[in-house]
């Protein structure tokens, strides 16, 4: 049984006049689903027409024989060994010599079971056993004999029968999986020329024109790409090859005008088209001035006053890189931040990860929300990413409803270099084709990486955007002004967590010091894949995001209560039915780190997590995560009185780094979470996972110290609180203002005994 929190408007709002509010965790059925996959080649038809002759034939050869044995078995079951002995073999007795009259003598009922109980122990006696069984029985020496064999005959012919059943069900099972495959091929088309995939359907000379006019296609792009970067007005449109077939469509003479011609990139989700020529030439000037920019010291970069960070020098940077992709448009700010870290991870992976856009997405799902390659350029050379070009688009976030996401269209260029280092670049190219004024833009910005011993690398990050910020909330523009929001520490910070991480899921051992009920390595990183999804699932739902719809609820300023709902329908991984979204920030004056440990802690649980109904909270298992403490997965149970709960399982990650931590939880099905330590595949195991991010109020906050004073200090705190909540098992259901007050309710009270915890302040 998949685990979620299932609440209803009655249920929610009498616990929580018991208990300030009070309620419990639930759950709710998982619909499993199974896809049934379809291969449908060639070959397979052939093999299964040439089973479907072997199994006809020993059908025709069978049904004879059965016949023929049924005339035998009235006659051997019901007669004397006198008939019988002209089916005897002539090599014991000699038929000649034997009268033909006919003699009929039925078995007695006691006969036939003693035989029968014989031939349960030996279906084929002897010469001794026989005339012991004869002499037993009253019977002839060659009656015994007889009626052994006719009784295998007998057991031969039903097992026949039984095996002819099952062919033939197996036939008709291959004939209608043999006419499904005939459907399914005469469907499909040939990748290469477009035609139908059975040469027999169209010619062998319509085959080969096909193929080469998707060649005569392919050349005529290369030499359009060619030309554009030679001639003034080179040709936009192309030869009749394309009408009919598909492929790019013919820029407007303005277009034209503006932006050249040349080999135009098709891109998805109705993007303009773009041009390749423009796209390379772009990438490699990224390239060159990205290198420059993680290389070059002052003047270009100046340490701040508390030399924690370093501020670009703009003045010196228009003069350093005049070209680029044009001059900051009017109403975006500049922010430019650099940093320098080592890792635990080969540079080869870490290429590997940049340019992978799943793997890219996964690794930095805190600050990327969505990711999509658009179009692949280049794949690089010599098996490598060297050289590899593509076009992405990608949705940058901060962990909160209150500051907008930010999109942005770019080119990710990745190039080695001699000595050793691999560089990868992103540059926008937003200022290519005729939108709206984007709100980000990304100047050259990305990461040099050098290849170091024991498997580390030395990663110099450069993040380099021009936004429009105007619309992010108040408590959070300290944060986002600095620069410290989406800039390089924090990349660079998210990256060596990850890498830490990963290298904890590859360990091959357990560590002594981690508890529980975890006994296998196939266990641990089944435990440690299903905490990694259930925190990308939390991130993904608790941004402004442009995919969210957000409705705001009642309150006062930044307290205000969002939320949000989806439908969850065949999807393993949540629970059936409506999820209630809903989430809040808020400022504390506290460090990020005090409030961290208190809500990380499991013995302080009770003191904020409304839904325990105040049971004790034991960890069962432990896994750490990376060097601080902090890092690390937990198995929890809640030992409640309310016999509903007992045994309840909550999976919980809590991870932290110097600009930002996380504690987020689920609740799980005790069944579902014994076959995930057992080693069993986590992705069926439904989660609706909640939790809190906490970030600091602005730059000095990051060092840890500095006193509270107001919001923006540095001392305080920025915490987001975030619940997902199942209020319905049925999808179609529609969502009550009960369910939704019943939630803004528990929010509430949840902010308000964490204040109480950390701050002291009265809950009201």
């Amino acid at each position: 049984m998949p685990a979620g929190i299932m609440i209803s408007a009655r249920n929610m709002s009498s616990m929580m006049g018991r208990n300030n509010g009070a309620a419990g965790y639930g759950s709710s059925p998982l619909s499993l689903g199974q896809p049934n996959i379809l291969e449908g080649q060639q070959l397979q038809l052939q093999h299964q027409q040439h089973q479907h002759q072997l199994v006809e034939m020993p059908q025709t050869t069978a049904a004879a024989e059965s016949e023929m044995v049924r005339a035998l078995e009235g006659e051997f079951e019901s007669k004397s060994g006198s008939d019988n002995i002209e089916g005897a073999s002539g090599d014991e007795q000699d038929l000649n010599q034997r009268p033909r009259k006919k003699r009929y003598h039925r078995h007695t009922q006691h006969q036939i079971q003693e035989l029968e109980a014989f031939f349960k122990e030996c279906p084929h006696p002897d010469d001794k056993q026989r005339k012991e069984l004869s002499r037993e029985l009253g019977l002839e020496p060659l009656q015994v004999k007889f009626w052994f064999q006719n009784k295998r005959t007998q057991m031969k012919t039903q097992h026949e029968r039984h095996e002819n059943s099952q062919l033939r069900a197996e036939n008709e099972k291959l004939r209608s999986e043999n006419m499904r495959y005939k459907e399914v091929l005469s469907n499909t088309s040939c990748p290469n020329c477009g035609g139908p995939t059975a040469l027999g359907e169209m010619s062998f000379d319509e085959h080969h024109l096909r193929i080469e006019n998707a060649r005569l296609r392919e050349e005529i792009d290369r030499i359009s790409g060619i030309a554009a970067k030679y001639l003034p007005n080179p040709i936009t449109n192309r030869s009749a090859l394309d009408h009919g077939v598909g492929g790019f469509s013919v820029q407007s003479s303005i277009e034209s005008d503006v932006f050249g011609a040349g080999d135009l990139l098709r891109s998805v989700s109705g993007q303009a088209e773009i041009e390749k020529p423009v796209v390379i030439e772009l990438a490699v000037a990224a390239m060159e001035e990205l290198i420059r920019m993680a290389q070059l010291g002052e003047p270009l970069w100046n340490p701040s006053p508390d030399n924690s960070t370093e501020d670009l020098n703009e003045e010196e940077y228009v003069r350093t890189f005049p070209r680029g992709i044009g001059p900051r448009p009017f109403g975006l700010k500049s922010e430019a931040s650099r940093e320098t870290a080592v890792v635990i991870m080969n540079h080869v992976n870490l290429v590997e990860i940049l340019m992978d856009g799943n793997q890219w997405s996964t690794a930095f799902s805190s600050i990327v929300s969505r990711a999509t390659t658009l179009e692949v350029l280049s794949t690089g050379v010599a098996g490598n990413y060297n050289g590899a070009l593509q076009v992405m688009s990608a949705e940058f976030q901060v962990p909160s409803p209150l500051v907008p996401t930010r999109e942005s269209l770019f080119a990710r260029y990745c190039k080695q270099h001699g000595d050793g280092t691999w560089a990868v670049v992103d540059v926008s190219l937003d200022s290519l084709r005729p939108t709206p004024v984007a709100r980000c833009r990304r100047r050259p910005s990305g990461c040099l990486i050098q290849e170091m011993p024991n498997g580390y690398s030395k990663v110099i990050w450069v993040e380099h955007v021009e936004v429009d910020d105007r619309s992010v909330h108040t408590i959070y523009k300290p944060l986002v002004n600095s620069g410290l929001a989406f800039g390089a520490k924090r990349w660079v910070c998210t990256l060596d967590r990850q890498c830490e991480r990963l290298a904890s899921v590859m360990a091959t051992n357990i560590p002594s010091g981690e508890i529980g009920v975890i006994t296998t390595p196939e266990g641990r990183k089944s435990m440690l894949k299903l905490a990694e999804r259930m925190v990308i699932s939390f991130c993904g739902g608790v941004t402004a995001s442009t995919t969210h719809q957000w409705t705001t609820l009642s309150g006062s300023g930044a307290e205000d209560v969002r939320v949000m709902t989806r439908k969850s329908v065949d999807d393993p991984g949540r629970p059936p039915g409506i999820v209630l979204n809903a989430a809040t920030s808020f400022w504390l004056p506290v460090s990020p780190k005090r409030v961290f440990d208190f809500l990380r802690d499991e013995s302080t649980r009770s003191e904020w997590d409304i839904l325990s109904n105040g049971g004790v909270v034991q960890e069962m298992a432990h896994i750490a995560n990376g060097r601080d403490h902090g890092n690390c997965v937990s198995l929890l149970r809640v030992n409640s009185t309310n016999s509903n709960q007992s045994n309840m399982l909550i999976l919980q990650e809590s991870c932290t780094d110097p600009t930002g931590s996380y504690v987020i939880y689920a609740p799980v099905d005790v069944i579902a979470m014994n076959v995930v330590l057992n080693g069993g595949d986590p992705d069926y195991v439904a989660l609706l996972p909640s939790g809190f991010a906490i970030l600091p109020d602005g730059p000095s906050g990051l060092q840890g110290g500095g006193g509270v004073g107001d919001v923006g200090s540095g001392g305080g705190s920025l915490l987001t609180v975030a619940f997902q909540i199942l209020v319905d098992s049925v999808p179609t259901a529609k969502l009550s203002l009960g369910s939704v007050a019943t939630v803004n309710s528990l929010i509430a009270c949840t902010v308000e005994r964490i204040k109480a915890a950390v701050t002291g302040e009265s809950a009201g």
